[in-house]
């Protein structure tokens, strides 16, 4: 018989990894629940997936793509903005979820004892499901426009694991920080908005460097997802890759996550009390 003690005076830091790993079964139940719940009694199921990035798409190609006239270096508008997309719905996805995950599950955490961290990271491999069904689209819009990927593509699930990285230290430190300022409920849905447009989605960096001051470069490439997005089209077209931009995402990146494990772990000995 496994004796498990919860003591609330412990010093720990980080969360305790082995802890998560007996706990896994209820990180799938808590995954397939939510995916469950988020399209039962739907008349158009999993359809729902594509629709949200398609009508984005089809402004984007309106706005950036016809309207302005961005170059893309030849790459078909629709392919250049959906590889930028997929990162950033994924992205989107784990900050309006996890951030009001551990709120929504209150009545569960309030009752029982068990890593508070799976709740997070549970809505993570719900967003992987959607993240990898647009990929499929990507590549079947890759077939249509007659895009052949470059010899990068094997680099690409190294950014695709950067994209879950950073995406995971956002939501852990959302889905913290909310349980004590419930406001960025409301602020949340406006950070993905603005996100979406101070983020290289419809546009390639060098229309930032060519358009912005270098204090404004400099603030820009501190988005953690900006540099990621450029490794990714560079895998995939094979378009010109800075690799001080990728640094910087990757260090931020390491910095949001590292500090989101901290800063849950405060949390996590009071969070029963305040939710």
């Amino acid at each position: 018989m496994i004796k498990t003690v919860i003591d609330s005076e412990s010093r720990k830091v980080f969360p305790d990894f082995r802890e998560l790993s007996k706990y896994r079964d209820l990180f799938l139940i808590l995954a397939y629940r939510d995916f469950r719940v988020r399209y039962a009694q739907t008349f158009l199921g999993l359809v729902w997936v594509f629709i949200q990035p398609l009508f984005i798409l089809f402004i984007l190609n309106f706005v950036f793509g016809r309207a302005i006239n961005i170059d893309t270096g030849g790459i078909p508008y629709p392919v250049f903005a959906l590889s930028g997309m997929m990162a950033w719905t994924y992205f989107s996805f784990l900050m309006s979820q996890a951030g009001q995950s551990i709120i929504n599950n209150g009545e569960m955490i309030k009752k029982i004892y068990f890593p508070r961290l799976v709740v997070p990271l549970s809505k993570g491999l719900v967003g992987l499901i959607d993240y990898f069904m647009i990929f499929i689209f990507f590549m079947g819009m890759m077939l249509i426009y007659q895009v052949s990927p470059s010899s990068n593509i094997v680099y690409l699930p190294v950014f695709v694991l950067l994209v879950i990285f950073a995406a995971s230290g956002i939501g852990i430190w959302l889905s913290a920080l909310t349980i004590r300022y419930r406001d960025l409920q409301q602020v949340v849905p406006f950070l993905v908005q603005i996100g979406l447009y101070i983020t290289p989605v419809a546009y390639p960096s060098s229309f930032v460097i060519n358009n912005l001051p270098g204090w404004a470069q400099q603030l820009y490439f501190f988005n953690p997802v900006a540099g990621i997005i450029e490794g990714i089209r560079w895998s995939v077209f094979g378009t010109p890759l800075i690799m001080e931009r990728l640094w910087i995402s990757v260090a931020i990146s390491a910095v949001l996550f590292i500090t989101s494990l901290i800063y849950f772990r405060k949390m996590e000995l009071v969070m029963a009390d305040l939710i």
